[in-house]
């Protein structure tokens, strides 16, 4: 029994291993090539130019527009998948009997499993159309429609993320509220929540790191372009406003010039896509920083 113990317990630490050093071997490739890429371009140019045209003859590799539209698309699916995600865990933990729970909470984490390319494809035939019937003037390559399917999205694990941390709130406290003569209202709102707050904006912050990463949805609704720039309003004298293109422009992101990159032979290209990746992976190990944080910051609260 012992052998058998001990032969576990070395397998479980190979491949625990084995996936530290692959991730060491990914980062360290991409430094590799990335070094490469800046020794042509520089950091300065390459992180605060307003304009991504590298196909142009005038070569310009600013990443910034790039970014401000992965975080456009981005904002428009979290204001949609908190409220929604938000609602439905704390109707599943406060609200719903164990019975309707125990078949609701399946279905839930069955949604997170949908492939994204559906999504995609649910945004092309039935979203933007419709969007298109709302408002005419809006293009076919629009940040609205991305932002909504991505809200689809991601409100399965947001939902789900969260009803486990309003679950994980002792029943003391629900039971203390109660006595005091609060109302079911009351005592979701007022009492578990706040005290599972960490957990629940860790699990937005998780769901935001999905949204930031995701291209299927993007490609399939045609946001796919090779050509970025942040639009300028001139104020006093030549001193540029940097504005946000508007939800309804045409746009793209960081993980699609990544895509467009990968697939291109060149090896201009290759270089590209890993100095762009490098920034992405940047961004969303800091806000799994940030989650992981507040995850112990809401386990150390529920200690107390």
């Amino acid at each position: 029994m012992y052998l058998k113990e001990k032969i576990y317990e070395n397998l479980i630490k190979f491949f625990a291993y084995i996936t530290i050093l692959v991730t060491i071997g990914i980062i360290g490739v991409l430094l590799f090539e990335t070094i490469e890429f800046f020794e042509e371009v520089s950091l300065k140019s390459f992180l605060f130019d307003t304009k991504w045209t590298p196909l142009f003859e005038e070569k310009h590799f600013g990443i910034l527009p790039l970014l401000l539209g992965t975080f456009l698309t981005s904002a428009i699916a979290l204001s949609i998948a908190v409220p929604f995600g938000l609602v439905i865990a704390v109707f599943l933990s406060e609200y719903a009997s164990q019975n309707l729970r125990k078949t609701l909470k399946p279905f839930l984490e069955l949604l997170a499993g949908v492939p994204t390319v559906v999504y995609g494809y649910f945004a092309l035939l039935t979203i933007t159309p419709i969007l298109q019937k709302i408002f005419p003037t809006i293009s076919t390559f629009n940040a609205l429609s991305a932002g909504i399917v991505m809200g689809f999205m991601i409100i399965p694990i947001i939902a789900s993320l969260s009803d486990d941390a309003l679950n994980s709130v002792p029943q003391s406290l629900r039971e203390g509220a109660y006595a005091l003569g609060s109302s079911r209202y009351e005592v979701s709102l007022k009492i578990v929540f706040p005290a599972a707050f960490s957990g629940i904006a860790s699990a937005v912050i998780l769901g935001l790191s999905r949204a930031i990463g995701e291209t299927a949805p993007l490609i399939t609704i045609g946001a796919l372009t090779y050509i970025a720039f942040l639009p300028t309003m001139p104020l006093k004298d030549d001193f540029p406003f940097i504005t946000l293109k508007g939800f309804m422009d045409p746009f793209t992101t960081l993980p699609i010039q990544i895509f467009n990159w990968v697939s291109r032979p060149q090896r201009a290209f290759q270089l590209k896509a890993a100095s762009a990746i490098i920034i992405l992976l940047f961004i969303v190990f800091l806000l799994n920083g940030i989650a992981i944080i507040l995850r112990l910051k809401y386990q150390k609260r529920l200690k107390e």
